[in-house]
């Protein structure tokens, strides 16, 4: 579709071909241009636009194909794909996660609760799986993460609903939502669902407690790479996360990550269609944290690293709960809460500080509101 003159606001210096110019609307609100004399007046600009895409899955050889399978077969059968290494058979036993051979999920839908680039007009395909590989003191889908509420579905029955998903809901992406302790079911119902005629890109939607492994069995499946960094230290890390070594994990499967599909990019609807986005939750009295973590982004892994800094941290799972005490509260002392350090929402000084200092090490595509009255995309 040609677009009118009206509708496009390109520099000579940048001017896009003619297939890939930009309605006005959508180019705004989603990447934040460079702060630098003569910089771009189209935000969404070539190498980060695409003409077209096909989901990297369509592009596997049937041999490539078979291999995965096999070796998803064998990682259930000897489960070491997330960090955790439980080496537990799942056909038989479960891990750390509680999942047996088959996913538990709790929603398959549209969701609309996602960055306006993941969402788009129709919604993002998202299938909320059951469990976690991490046990988050302050998670906000405790319902979902840390109970095995839902149904469960076998990898052909999970492909089913990617393609209920495309054909009914006309979403633009499968949004496979803490999926890290589920890989082997996951890549399994990808290739199924490939075979079914499914042709949307695939988000792998995840905390970064990933190992290398299990993306190597998803190299080649998945599109869009959408990891939420938690926290820095292993003190953060042991206390509000359960794990030794996250941060460990983190920088490694987000560099992996990025040498896979590299840096996000879109076509020219607005919708993101391969590459990384990493997300980062604010939390209160974590800066410090925060700031290293955007050092690691921009200086291990790109400065055009699409970041969306979140702001909706509040007190939830077990933050703020009393705590465990023997006896009855009989001092008429106030009652202790469990992690009183985060038991509060953020302040925008915090939020303030940690754009600050992404945009100090040179981060500039952030995922902003739109300057506008139209749609967020």
């Amino acid at each position: 579709m040609r677009l009118s003159n009206s509708m496009l606001r390109i520099t000579a210096a940048t001017a896009l071909p003619r297939r890939a110019r930009l309605p006005r609307h959508l180019g705004f609100g989603l990447l934040g241009a460079r702060k630098t004399q003569g910089s771009r007046a189209l935000h969404l600009a070539p190498p980060f636009l695409l003409d077209d895409y096909i989901p990297r899955y369509q592009l596997l050889p049937e041999v490539e194909a078979a291999k995965k399978r096999s070796r998803a077969y064998a990682h259930l059968r000897n489960c070491n794909l997330c960090p955790r290494l439980c080496g537990v058979n799942r056909y038989e036993t479960t891990g750390m996660c509680l999942i047996g051979d088959k996913v538990k999920v709790n929603v398959i839908a549209p969701h609309f609760g996602e960055e306006p680039c993941i969402q788009g007009h129709n919604g993002s395909g998202s299938v909320f799986f059951s469990g976690c590989n991490l046990r988050c003191t302050f998670c906000q889908n405790y319902d979902i993460s840390h109970r095995r509420n839902g149904f469960d579905l076998t990898p052909e029955e999970l492909a089913d609903w990617y393609l209920k998903l495309q054909d009914v809901g006309h979403v633009h992406n499968i949004n496979l939502i803490t999926p890290e302790h589920v890989v082997p079911q996951v890549a399994l119902s990808i290739l199924q669902a490939r075979d079914l005629g499914l042709k949307l890109p695939i988000v792998y939607n995840t905390s970064a407690f990933d190992s290398l492994a299990s993306l190597e069995l998803l190299d080649g499946l998945v599109d869009i790479y959408l990891p939420d960094f938690k926290v820095w230290s292993q003190s953060a890390s042991r206390r509000l996360l359960k794990a030794d070594d996250y941060a460990a994990a983190a920088t490694e499967s987000i560099r992996a990550m990025h040498a896979q599909v590299g840096d996000l990019c879109f076509t020219a609807d607005g919708i993101a269609k391969k590459g990384v986005l990493v997300r980062h939750l604010v939390m209160p009295g974590k800066e410090d944290e925060a700031r290293e973590i955007m050092k690691f982004l921009a200086e291990s892994v790109s400065r055009d690293t699409f970041v969306n800094i979140m702001e909706q941290y509040r007190p939830d799972a077990h933050v703020g709960k009393p705590k465990r005490r023997s006896g009855n509260n009989t001092d008429g002392q106030p009652e202790e809460v469990r992690y009183p350090e985060i038991n509060r929402a953020i302040t925008q000084d915090e939020v303030s500080a940690v754009r600050k200092a992404a945009e100090a090490v040179g981060l500039w595509r952030f995922c902003d509101p739109p300057k506008h009255d139209g749609f967020a995309i």
